[in-house]
């Protein structure tokens, strides 16, 4: 057990055990330590006096006082003493025990500092990322890959076995559109980056796709026309002539390709007959997904983000799976037909088998989820729920990273799997959702070739850390200077995207991001570089630790620091329990910060006696530690110069 962790549960035993003597009768509800102000009043404290003045009454002052003296630190090999301040009961370690524990739990565990093995190892199924592939990563999708690679780390490290999943979305409109849209350039060999390539396609290809089918609505609407169909003409012919200025050959030659025959009705040909698996349309569609993959997987590369699998949503389809659900959901009384369309009846389907309590659905009506359209072919949501029981096929859990404003798609999948009777798979789907990425000044669609690509993004994160690194380190080589810009752009970017709490949205500005001073990635990985740099020095000088005492860390910012480590495990399961990255980000800008400090007022090497120093040294090399493992749950590189 951590070494803080144990120092906790001494407390609680201590306090359970001076209740059960005092107050026989006591009911306590919530047991859980908190920090003082200052580490100078102790290392836990307890408000438990309060709760028991409104249950039993009386001053809360004298019951901290009773129950702090009839705590025994006898027993109790990490508490020194519990002493009552104003109503609270705050605890005192034996400190020159725990901080030898912490330090030398963190030195002699290196990597393995904060991992930790469960009663029940679970199989866990984390699919990520899952942009449609017709276009680049953009950083309004970026936060998914960032926080979903963040999300299977933590979990590892808590005891679990994680498989990553990426889910091609192959068989929908918009990959139909891109695939029509390359079949009528001779489908050419990618200029450039294959994701861009597709997307400049794909963008071009929907414009005048939109084009023909609204002029052909107000040539049916006749005389006084349609204003609204007007209007949103005028929109897309816009879009067009932005189009055409970005990328003039491919707008003239997709322009002169489908200026004849109907260019819709093709498209929906390609769909219905990729969703049956017809060579054909085979070889129009998965070309171009291939293309648009290549792209994704050399973005992700980048940012050090990969996956175990690669599945594709065709072959749900092609196997005969989505067929099955079908089926199976069209025999239950909560699916019917209509208009050629099969339709769930959601909210009765949620009234009659009490899902709300289950599925934490409030008094809102749930609207009805269409499955199929009325030519036969399926829907998104549909294909995703036989994805779901297939993932359940291979894994004990199933956690979706996707965006908050696809909640009710979510939802409508988690009520299909309950009417398919499998309630028990309902409760182990998660569905992790996340804020919106939002650029100042910018308004971003793929659709309407207006969105700020992943990569050029990290470009710019990397042209400005190079101006920092060159600034700060103007020692360093040419070939040092473009790696330690690479890691310290990257991370910047990530640490930007995770350490927002998830449900909230996120809006990223430069100023933020690559901040050396505070509560960024380059302000952690400064942090961890000076600490290296102390240790490097120790070491060049020929000193080693050798005879440490730990009691001579008596400083509060030292004390502090130790505490901080001793922290990292327990926050290492609470961020796996609650799926939170942003608690690990939380935590290491904490740390580096209480590390700045005690960097900027106490020598290391120069301190005496020799004890000391060796002592300090310890608590520097056991910072590394943390510190690195904690940007390593966020994917971040942990430079050792900067």
């Amino acid at each position: 057990m951590p070494a803080l962790k144990e120092f906790m549960r001494e407390c609680e035993s201590g306090l359970l055990g001076a209740l059960d003597r005092l107050y026989p009768g006591a009911s306590p509800r919530d047991l859980k330590m908190a920090e003082p102000p200052s580490i100078e009043l102790g290392e836990l404290s307890s408000s438990i006096s309060f709760e028991l003045a409104r249950e039993f009454g009386g001053d809360p002052s004298r019951i901290a006082e009773r129950l702090a003296a009839e705590i025994s630190p006898r027993g109790l090999g990490l508490v020194r003493s519990a002493e009552a301040v104003r109503g609270y009961i705050n605890f005192r370690a034996n400190y020159c025990i725990l901080s030898r524990l912490i330090i030398e739990e963190a030195r002699s565990l290196g990597r393995d500092y904060g991992r930790s093995e469960p009663r029940r190892r679970s199989r866990i199924l984390l699919e990520h990322t899952s942009v449609n592939p017709v276009h680049p990563i953009h950083i309004g999708q970026a936060r998914n890959p960032v926080l979903g690679d963040s999300l299977a780390r933590i979990l590892r490290a808590a005891g679990n076995e994680v498989s990553v999943h990426f889910y091609i979305d192959d068989t929908g409109r918009q990959s139909a559109i891109a695939a029509y849209g390359y079949q009528k350039l001779g489908r050419p060999k990618p200029r450039g980056k294959p994701d861009e390539f597709v997307g400049e396609i794909y963008a071009i290809t929907s414009c005048l796709l939109e084009i023909r089918r609204l002029e052909r609505q107000i040539e049916l609407a006749g005389p006084g026309g349609d204003d609204g169909a007007s209007r949103e003409l005028g929109e897309w012919r816009s879009i067009a002539g932005e189009l055409e200025a970005k990328f003039p050959e491919t707008f003239a030659a997709l322009s002169r390709a489908l200026a004849s025959g109907d260019p819709g009705a093709e498209v929906d040909e390609i769909i219905r007959g990729y969703e049956r698996g017809e060579p054909w349309a085979k070889e129009v569609v998965r070309p171009v997904v291939e293309l648009c993959l290549e792209g994704f997987k050399e973005t992700l590369a980048r940012m050090g983000i990969a996956f175990d699998s690669w599945d594709w949503e065709s072959d749900l389809l092609w196997s005969g799976r989505v067929a099955q659900v079908l089926e199976r959901l069209s025999s239950s009384p909560y699916v019917r037909e209509e208009g050629g369309a099969l339709i769930l009846d959601a909210n009765r389907a949620v009234e009659e088998m009490g899902l709300r309590p289950i599925l934490g659905i409030g008094k809102e009506e749930v609207p009805p989820l269409t499955l199929t359209r009325s030519d036969g072919t399926s829907l998104y949501t549909t294909r995703d729920i036989a994805y779901s029981l297939w993932k359940f096929e291979r894994a004990d859990r199933a956690i979706t990273v996707i965006g908050s404003e696809q909640s009710l798609a979510q939802l409508h999948l988690r009520i299909a799997l309950c009417v398919l009777g499998r309630r028990d798979l309902a409760e182990k789907y998660t569905h992790f959702a996340y804020g919106l990425v939002e650029l100042p000044g910018h308004k971003m669609s793929s659709r309407r070739g207006r969105a700020i690509s992943l990569d050029e993004v990290l470009d710019e994160a990397v042209r400005r850390a190079r101006e920092e690194v060159l600034k700060r380190s103007p020692g360093l080589g040419e070939g040092e200077v473009d790696r330690v810009a690479r890691l310290v752009g990257v991370g910047a970017v990530k640490y930007a995207l995770a350490s927002v709490e998830p449900c909230k949205n996120v809006t990223f500005t430069w100023d933020r991001a690559v901040n050396f001073e505070t509560n960024s990635a380059p302000f952690l990985q400064y942090a961890h570089a000076r600490a290296c740099n102390i240790l490097k020095r120790a070491e060049g000088e020929g000193i080693r630790i050798s005879g440490p005492d730990y009691g001579l860390l008596s400083e509060a910012p030292e004390r502090e620091l130790v505490v901080m480590i001793g922290k990292f495990p327990i926050l290492v399961e609470r961020a796996a329990e609650k799926l939170a990255p942003d608690i690990i980000a939380n935590y290491a800008n904490d740390l580096a910060g209480k590390f700045n400090y005690f960097y900027d007022n106490f020598p290391v090497i120069r301190s005496e006696p020799e004890a000391l120093r060796d002592a300090r040294l310890a608590l520097v090399d056991a910072f590394r530690i943390a510190l690195g493992n904690a940007l390593h749950l966020l994917g971040i590189e942990a430079p050792e110069r900067m």
